[in-house]
């Protein structure tokens, strides 16, 4: 038996890496996500995409260009919403497409959105991808359902806030318990 070093067949070449010229930058993929599934406020009762120059002026505010139709956006904010709740089951059978670009960026494959909501939608798939979707909840209180991002080492946050909404629920929980 022959051994041979895998060096003196193929030399090691050194060359750069090929994301160098690709930005990712998933802070800014979660706070876009994030952003618009919070377009609707249950605690202050409002609704960005219920008003068509609300739901423009939020796209101009993102940087995401054009805003495509109100009914488009709510159907897929709400099919967003329902897959990350921990309270309700995702709808069987839904689906829905969207038209997304991939572009070469220095030769590199990259998704791009050709208007805001594909530009939400590319940065969705980009969480999904690398293992982050699963850390965006909604928040389980009535008056809150705020989306978040759980940045717990365990992946066990259940509130917006531990000082407002958990605290809440826990005072709740502790009355209904102590209540003759």
């Amino acid at each position: 038996m022959v051994f041979v070093n895998s060096r003196a067949v193929a030399p090691v070449v050194d060359r750069p890496s090929a994301l160098e010229g690709v930005e990712l930058d998933f802070d800014h993929d979660i706070e876009l996500v994030l952003a618009f599934l919070n377009t609707c406020d249950a605690e202050k009762g409002t609704e960005i995409l219920d008003d068509p120059g609300q739901w423009q002026q939020w796209c101009i505010d993102q940087g995401l260009g054009k805003a495509p139709g109100v009914d488009a956006a709510r159907e897929i904010r709400d099919a967003m919403r329902t897959a990350v709740s921990c309270s309700v089951r995702p709808q069987a059978g839904f689906e829905t497409a969207w038209p997304v670009q991939v572009r070469l960026h220095n030769g590199v494959p990259t998704l791009t959105g050709g208007d805001a909501i594909g530009s939400v939608l590319v940065a969705a798939a980009r969480l999904v991808h690398t293992g982050r979707w699963d850390r965006i909840k909604i928040c389980p209180a009535d008056d809150c359902l705020w989306a978040f991002y759980d940045r717990s080492r365990n992946r066990s946050r259940t509130w917006c806030s531990m000082r407002v909404c958990g605290n809440r629920e826990k005072a709740r929980s502790w009355r209904e318990r102590h209540t003759s």
